[in-house]
Formats: C-alpha cells, structure tokens, sequence
C-alpha cells in the first residue's frame, strides 16, 4: 500500500514541478511588455515604479509556488522517512 501511495505522490510531485517550468516561462512572458513600456515611458519615476510594482508582482506569482514545492517536499520527505522507520 505505502509503495502504491509513494508512487502516486511521486508522480504528483513530478507534475507539479512541470507545471512550475510553465509558470516561470509565463513569468517571463508577461515581463517582456511591462519592460517595454518602460523603455518607451523614457524612464519616468512613475513609469519605473509601477514597472517595479508589476515586476515584483509577477516575481511573486513565481517564486512562491517554487518555495511552497520546497516544503511539501521536505515535508514529504519526513514522512516517508517515518513510516520507514515504523
């Protein structure tokens, strides 16, 4: 039974990994137009601090699925040491 739920959670963690590739090249892509706006802004305060805003929005939207995988791994990691042990 541990093998079988091992296996399936493996699988998920495999996915969700994937989904998290998908996730930086969408980060990069909505990037590239606030970039350009700021470019075409002329480099403005207010231009460069709503780029920074939307920027540091979209690096949010990023790195938090990446770091909440960390966990869940580690997390995971400890309870299949567990059961392991038992």
């Amino acid at each position: 039974m541990t093998g079988a739920l091992s296996t399936l959670v493996s699988l998920l963690l495999k996915l969700g990994v994937g989904l998290l590739v998908l996730n930086e090249v969408r980060g990069f892509v909505l990037a590239a137009p606030v970039l350009y706006a700021m470019y075409e802004a002329g480099g403005t305060i207010m231009a460069l601090w709503i780029g920074f805003c939307s920027l540091a929005g979209i690096g949010i939207s990023v790195v938090l699925p990446v770091i909440a995988a960390r966990k869940i791994q580690k997390r995971f990691d400890r309870w299949r040491a567990r059961l392991a042990i038992a």
